[in-house]
């Protein structure tokens, strides 16, 4: 069933390695006029194929930028080259999440994989970005959802662009690691310019890639790299990132059949994981990104509660 809704197969990326930075898939462009430096990255996660949609399709179309500095990179490419459409899931990662070793205690520590030496290659072009859109997708068909963490520029951002109207705002950050988008100044109360994800919908369906193409272009149009109506934006809604449940046992069990955006009443049973109960904290809890499967040291559940 899974296989009839791969409605996008991964391309082969091999002509996109050589930019012109020094770093594998990382391509930079400059207008040679002041303004602000845009990073638009892709497969942070292998087999989020949108990402690499909307980076291709503004590499093939010769985009560059009125003002300012442009760079698309492709991240994960050794993960996303072991995708198998008979186990499509499986190609997110190697070894690491390369969504959660952005910060100093990873990068400059001993340990090795093949994601802690991709981050730490394009932890330079990570650090020069003024703005970073980093681009997801999800495990199931849900809404569209901005992540980011809980600065007011953030939101600014965010709020301003049409689509999509759906804000998951981490207040502390994701309490299961350090993500692109809080490496150095983007992880700072203190910091400027913006970080945030966009999770475009679920990975494999082309609707989801046309809309991270469309969302890349009203990015950067936003900081006037390109000139692009925006639209009207759609009705927000917000929501606090409470706490992260990450799976401590091999029989972590959802309460009932969950794919994200459930609401549960406080102190109703979301899940139980070995004897530990997970309950809602709050009224109105409603929760993002259900685990699809168990893995143990892997988030299973992201709680959160509605901000006006």
């Amino acid at each position: 069933m899974l296989q009839s809704a791969i409605e996008v197969m991964p391309r082969d990326l091999s002509a996109y390695k050589t930019g012109n930075t020094g770093i594998d898939y990382v391509h930079r462009f400059e207008s040679g006029k002041p303004g602000p430096h845009v990073m638009i990255n892709a497969l942070t996660h292998g087999n989020e194929f949108c990402g690499m949609t909307a980076a291709c399709h503004l590499l093939d179309t010769g985009l560059r930028p009125l003002l300012g500095t442009l760079t698309i990179s492709f991240a994960n490419v050794q993960a996303y080259e072991t995708f198998n459409p008979e186990s499509p899931f499986e190609s997110r990662l190697i070894t690491h999440n390369l969504n959660r070793v952005w910060s100093s205690q990873w990068l400059d520590g001993n340990e090795d994989s093949s994601e802690l030496r991709r981050a730490r290659e394009m932890r330079p072009a990570v650090a020069a970005a003024d703005h970073i859109l980093d681009i997801h997708s999800t495990s199931q068909d849900v809404v569209p959802f901005w992540v980011y963490p809980g600065f007011a520029r953030n939101a600014a951002v965010a709020m301003a662009l049409p689509s999509p109207g759906v804000h998951l705002v981490m207040p502390s950050g994701m309490n299961s690691g350090t993500p692109l988008i809080q490496h150095g100044q983007h992880g700072k109360a203190t910091g400027s310019g913006t970080a945030m994800v966009v999770e475009c919908g679920q990975h494999f369906l082309q609707a989801t890639g046309d809309l991270a193409i469309k969302i890349s272009l009203d990015y950067l149009a936003h900081f006037g790299l390109i000139q692009q109506r925006l639209e009207s934006t759609t009705p927000q809604r917000r929501f606090e990132l409470i706490s992260t449940h990450v799976i401590a046992n091999d029989d972590f069990v959802f309460s009932r059949p969950v794919v994200g955006f459930e609401t549960f009443a406080n102190g109703e049973l979301i899940a139980t994981d070995g004897d530990q109960e997970v309950r809602s904290p709050c009224d109105d809890c409603t929760i993002f990104m259900p685990a699809r499967s168990v893995k143990v040291g892997h988030e299973g559940v992201y709680l959160t509660r509605p901000l006006n």
